[in-house]
């Protein structure tokens, strides 16, 4: 066993004599080595790595369930935590939705652990900023190129036991250029397993590119537009759809978009949440996690589970558990758009090609700030940036300013509004709620509301 596998079963140990032999208890351990350089006015100026390791708890005792969690890993510090979770368990009322314990199951081991980024030094990330800043060619650079190694075990009194790790390595780099009346930015974000695939030239290449055709960017008014999204805003439609509308919670607590067994999106249209390439391969309650179609060919298929909201919805659990999925229910951190890649060159030449059948339009490089207007039909608002393009007879005609929208994400992929998926996927650095990571390729739209801009 290695250092997490014996913490979990440590802390495990010491709650069964803590609480006795009647109650529930789950173990998570993990250990995360983290490090980061970050660097801005095109000049490193932060180096800084973490190690650290936490143990939650999670006990059901006498009908009542209670969760903690600590950073002080040793016997003493797991006593305390385990004496905790005791005191708050006797002080909450009783659990009547309590799903008991996951059985004993097999997952896939361990994830994809690249030994080279687990090690990575300040240099190897220099390196990589080095030839992002050299690539802007005398643009200002910002950004960061982080990596992560995390082992995680989990142990629970029903005898059940998983390990697993996984490395990332990301970028996110930004070139402004300031020769116009305003500074223009352009972006290029890139996250894999392995360090030794970032290439920070072509990610540096690409952002200065960008800023530099986004100088003097022109006022466009509001209206609907048809809208080529580049993988960067694609992502964060991915983000959104897994938080709120194929989350178990919300479906059945009836405040979500999805309907399983209906027609709701666009048929060219398959969405899939898929943890193989990515993260830790259990959840925080130990359901091994899988592939799991959410569309498949336009058709609502599934929606995302704890242990909890399937019990409540008469279904299984699809290994979405999280520490906060109590409160924000179960979330797919995984989720892609199952696209032809024979014949893939990169999201460059499918944008290009998209760009090439629109006879008016935007083309978004990102979106942000996007917040939730209307949970149930998932009506959201938020602002383009890092480039936005007008699009005339096929080309480019020139860079636009940047507008604020108000589009029902679902309704954006329904059924005749997907026009084009891009052959080549991105995967996007992680954000959000614990490890997330959305591989995006780039959308041909046939419309998104624009409402304003960004100044209102």
């Amino acid at each position: 066993m290695n250092v997490v596998d014996n913490l979990a079963a440590r802390a495990l140990e010491l709650a069964k004599a803590e609480l006795g032999p009647s109650a529930e208890i789950e173990v998570l351990a993990e250990r995360e080595r983290a490090a980061l350089t970050r660097f801005a006015n095109s000049y490193i100026h932060q180096n800084v790595a973490d190690e650290s390791a936490r143990v939650t708890l999670r006990v059901h005792h006498d009908g009542r369930t209670a969760a903690a969690n600590t950073s002080r890993v040793d016997d003493g510090g797991l006593r305390a935590l385990a004496t905790r979770v005791a005191a708050a368990a006797r002080l909450l009322p009783a659990d009547r939705l309590w799903p008991g314990l996951a059985p004993p199951a097999s997952a896939t081991g361990h994830g994809p652990v690249d030994q080279a980024t687990a090690e990575a030094t300040p240099a190897e990330r220099a390196e990589r900023v080095k030839a992002f800043v050299t690539a802007a060619d005398g643009l200002a650079a910002a950004g960061y190129c982080g990596t992560t190694h995390v082992e995680s075990a989990f142990a629970n009194s029903a005898g059940h036991h998983l390990a697993g790790a996984y490395t990332e390595a990301a970028f996110d780099g930004v070139a402004r250029a300031t020769a116009g009346s305003t500074p223009a930015d352009g972006v290029s974000r890139f996250a894999s397993s392995r360090i030794g695939d970032i290439d920070g030239a072509a990610l540096g290449t690409r952002a200065a590119g960008k800023a530099r055709s986004s100088v003097d960017a022109a006022y466009l008014p509001p209206g609907e537009y048809e809208v080529v999204l580049e993988p960067e805003a694609v992502a964060d439609l991915l983000a959104v759809l897994g938080m709120y509308c194929f989350n178990g919670k919300m479906f059945v607590e009836h405040q979500t978009y999805a309907k399983p067994g209906e027609a709701q999106f666009d048929p060219v249209l398959s969405i899939v949440d898929d943890p193989s390439a990515a993260g830790r391969p259990f959840d925080s309650e130990g359901t091994p996690k899988r592939p799991l179609d959410l569309v498949r060919d336009g058709v609502t298929t599934a929606v995302t589970h704890s242990r909890r909201t399937a019990a409540e919805a008469g279904a299984e659990s699809t290994g979405h558990a999280s520490l906060g999925s109590d409160v924000w229910g179960p979330i797919g951190t995984h989720l892609t758009i199952d696209a032809a890649s024979d014949g893939a060159q990169s999201p460059a030449a499918d944008v290009a090609a998209m760009v090439e059948e629109v006879q008016r339009g935007l083309l978004v490089t990102d979106i942000w700030y996007t917040r939730v207007l209307d949970p149930r039909p998932l009506i959201m608002t938020g602002l383009t940036r890092n480039g936005v393009w007008l699009i005339e007879n096929g080309e480019v005609a020139g860079p636009v300013r940047n507008l604020r929208f108000t589009q029902g994400y679902p309704q954006a992929l329904g059924p005749g509004r997907v026009l084009g998926i891009g052959r080549c996927a991105v995967t996007q650095p992680t954000h959000g709620f614990g490890y997330q990571s959305y591989r995006a390729p780039a959308l041909r739209l046939a419309s998104w509301r624009f409402t304003g801009g960004a100044e209102g």
